[in-house]
């Protein structure tokens, strides 16, 4: 692959309602990255309670977006000012310099990727389903693993899908396994194990599997968040 010099990083969080976790996250990001993060911008999508105020007391810029993921991240992509573009999950941590990580990824001709992932749990029911994260194949992915893609083929990729309510991280990925070789770094992100403790965990792992089987049958994303609405919300 062809040497790249290298880029530095937008990173791009959207949040609703995150107070509970964007200051950790934040303080995180601060203590476990080098030098290769130009900016982190925190994307609000309406939160009622104090996340905007905390990420402004952690000194990053917030933008105001209309609600929903996907257009957060589109809209935090669009007045990002770094080459290279890491999204993530306000209750997702990354490893330890994890954008010397992408860096060196970006500098060796990749273009998109993610980490590996663990839940901040002790269960070894979902221990055994983050097993898979390393696998690359693009079932296996998901945006609690976060992802890097260069803001060259962001653009070209179109961004995310503003239609899907959720699985936007899924359908998007999945378009970049067409358009690039997508590589998983083998460190990885802890990410938070709270939906399934409030769900159980072996009744909301069924029903994202079920979701995933509809968007494989060809359910569309009108269809998938119904399913979303009516099972998991």
């Amino acid at each position: 692959m062809k040497q790249r010099s290298f880029q530095h990083i937008s990173i791009i969080i959207p949040v609703l309602n995150e107070e509970t976790h964007i200051g950790s996250l934040l303080q995180h990001l601060k203590a476990q990255s080098l030098n290769f993060v130009k900016e982190i911008i925190v994307v609000d999508g309406g939160s009622s309670d104090n996340t905007v105020t905390v990420a402004l007391n952690h000194g990053v810029s917030v933008l105001h977006s209309n609600k929903g993921r996907a257009k957060q991240m589109n809209f935090g992509a669009k007045h990002a000012t770094g080459e290279v573009l890491y999204f993530l999950h306000a209750d997702t941590f990354p490893p330890r310099n994890f954008d010397k990580r992408i860096a060196e990824a970006v500098q060796n001709g990749l273009e998109a990727g993610c980490f590996r992932m663990k839940f901040d749990h002790k269960s070894r029911f979902l221990r055994f389903f983050s097993w898979f994260s390393r696998i690359n194949y693009r079932i296996c992915r998901g945006g609690d693993q976060s992802l890097f893609i260069t803001a060259k083929l962001f653009e070209e990729a179109s961004g995310f899908n503003e239609e899907y309510v959720i699985y936007e991280d899924n359908e998007f990925i999945g378009r970049l396994y067409k358009m690039t070789v997508f590589t998983i770094l083998p460190q990885h992100v802890r990410t938070s194990a709270r939906k399934y403790e409030k769900m159980g965990l072996v009744k909301l792992q069924y029903h994202f599997g079920i979701i995933h089987l509809k968007n494989f049958l060809g359910a569309g994303p009108e269809q998938l968040y119904q399913y979303y609405r009516r099972n998991i919300l």
